[in-house]
């Protein structure tokens, strides 16, 4: 089973921080990434959202825009 979410991305912020903004909808605001790690950094705020593994979490769309679509695989529907 998966779920896609629809991110906007924002770097260079003071920390990291996720502002969810519907049930589909989320803004991933990213303090530091090295240089082409963005995407990486990003995956990995996600994944102690919703407190999977990294690997469970897959970019669908928008690999070099700030607005992107992920694919959340979880086990269960009671997952999140």
């Amino acid at each position: 089973m998966s779920d896609f979410q629809r991110t906007s991305v924002e770097l260079s912020c003071k920390k990291d921080k996720i502002v969810k903004r519907k049930d589909d909808e989320f803004e991933v605001r990213v303090k530091k990434a090295e240089e082409g790690r963005a995407n990486r950094a990003v995956i990995k705020i996600l994944a102690n959202y919703f407190k999977i593994d990294e690997s469970m979490i897959r970019l669908i769309k928008g690999f070099k825009e700030r607005n992107k679509i992920f694919e959340i695989k979880r086990l269960n529907k009671n997952s999140f």
